[in-house]
């Protein structure tokens, strides 16, 4: 599976136009300035949100308010990708990427400044929601024109590794923000709580700036560039792509569910977990975090590439079958509190995950033809990660107080999005070929 469509008419000979390495360097610096902003708040939620915006006697029950307003952002991202996606289909995948850098930039700046509930009150936490919103539109419509940019541009039986390369900004944007957190971390707590939190969230204005420059300088993709010229532009190609695909959009929604769950689940909810439950030193997650990131950061390209012999498919379903066998031992070596074997456990399991993140730009870009391929790829991928991701530290924090501190629940439920995963990407391909056949007789 290496095409980057199912629907004959957009297949076209010739190599792509432009630089494939400057795209997929341009959609990868742009895209971890964006993750970078994004995974701020989720480190900022298990460490500093709870008590300074969502202050409880219980602290427990500000962390799960600090979680639910970090979901808060997934919830938005499917909005963010209806609306972009539809743009990029119809105006082109590199104005939205300019649109979308900068409303990110500007959202997570005004966070670094905003007055905690000690000095406004209720208005805080409401103040914070409202830029967790932003913030989840412009990630929302982020990530489908971006790695379609380095797919749509890549040479033919290279889709897979080029693919890839947008997808290394998350490990990227794991490691400036839990980093820059972790350094702020050696500060004195009372001043780490009063101001040091605030300034990664006040850096992202300098980096939204080179972001922009980098992207304005690349070319549009030729494939939308030749449905513009074939004069095949959707005028709403959202309706078209939801009225006519929506079940191969459920499925690539699917493939989503074990990567996304786990990768939230490791990275966010591991750190209040090895804190409060464990009793470790804080600064030892987020190291262990990094190391995590750094190791995901060097294999993604490495499965994007190893996809072009493996087949892409086939790579990916061993991936979710891993994924389900992985998530008991995961905490079984978490919980003997030893920093080597805990960062070797998160380690394995991320890079588990992140066979299947690799992936997903090639596959679900092949699932679906150029005239709606953004819009449909968005709605897929941001309806996931809602379900899948932003709730997933939601649901092991509340699964950890529900079975009263047993970490097993959390574990089944790491199962069973893998499981999610294997039955999704077993049936999407023929949903898209059931799908795009039906379409091309209307």
């Amino acid at each position: 599976m290496t095409s980057t469509s199912t629907d004959p008419r957009t297949r076209t000979a010739g190599p792509p136009k432009g630089s494939p390495r400057k795209v997929a360097l341009a959609s990868f610096i742009g895209t971890s300035i964006e993750w970078y902003d994004f995974f701020l708040y989720g480190t900022a939620s298990a460490l500093v949100f709870g008590a300074l915006f969502f202050p409880s006697e219980e602290p427990i029950i500000g962390t799960l308010l600090a979680f639910g307003s970090f979901g808060v952002g997934f919830a938005a991202r499917p909005l963010g990708g209806a609306i972009f996606g539809n743009l990029a289909d119809r105006i082109g995948r590199k104005r939205v990427l300019v649109a979308t850098l900068l409303i990110m930039g500007i959202a997570t700046a005004a966070i670094g400044l905003l007055p905690t509930y000690a000095q406004i009150g209720v208005w805080a936490p409401i103040l914070l929601v409202v830029l967790r919103l932003i913030q989840g539109i412009g990630v929302g419509g982020e990530w489908g024109a971006a790695v379609l940019m380095s797919v749509e541009h890549a040479p033919s039986g290279r889709k897979g590794f080029f693919g890839s390369i947008p997808q290394m900004g998350v490990p990227v944007g794991t490691i400036l923000s839990t980093g820059a957190f972790a350094l702020l971390a050696l500060l004195p707590e009372e001043q780490f709580m009063t101001w040091g939190w605030r300034l990664p969230f006040l850096a992202s204005f300098l980096l939204v700036i080179v972001g922009l420059v980098i992207r304005i300088s690349i070319e549009e993709s030729p494939e939308f560039e030749r449905v513009v010229a074939s004069g095949r532009v959707e005028k709403m190609p959202l309706a078209v792509a939801v009225k006519g695909h929506w079940r191969t959009i459920l499925a690539a929604a699917g493939t989503r569910f074990s990567e996304n769950s786990t990768f939230y689940v490791v990275t966010v909810f591991s750190i209040t977990y090895g804190v409060e439950a464990l009793g470790l030193d804080r600064a030892l997650i987020l190291n262990a975090v990094l190391i995590c990131a750094a190791i995901e950061f060097v294999l993604i390209p490495f499965f994007g590439r190893w996809s072009e012999h493996l087949g892409h498919r086939r790579l990916f379903l061993w991936a979710a079958a891993a994924s389900a066998l992985i998530a008991f031992p995961y905490f079984l070596l978490f919980n003997t509190g030893n920093f080597a074997i805990i960062a070797a456990a998160m380690s394995v399991t991320i890079g588990i995950a992140c066979v299947m993140f690799a992936l997903e730009p090639v596959i679900m870009g092949s699932l679906f033809p150029t005239e709606i391929r953004t819009s449909a790829v968005s709605i897929g991928y941001q309806v996931a990660a809602v379900f899948a991701g932003g709730l997933s530290p939601f649901i092991a924090t509340g699964l950890y107080a529900l079975f009263d501190g047993a970490w097993w629940p959390i574990a089944a439920y790491i199962a069973l999005m893998a499981v999610i995963s294997f039955v999704s990407m077993w049936v999407a391909p023929a949903a898209a070929r059931r799908e795009s056949g039906r379409a091309s007789h209307a």
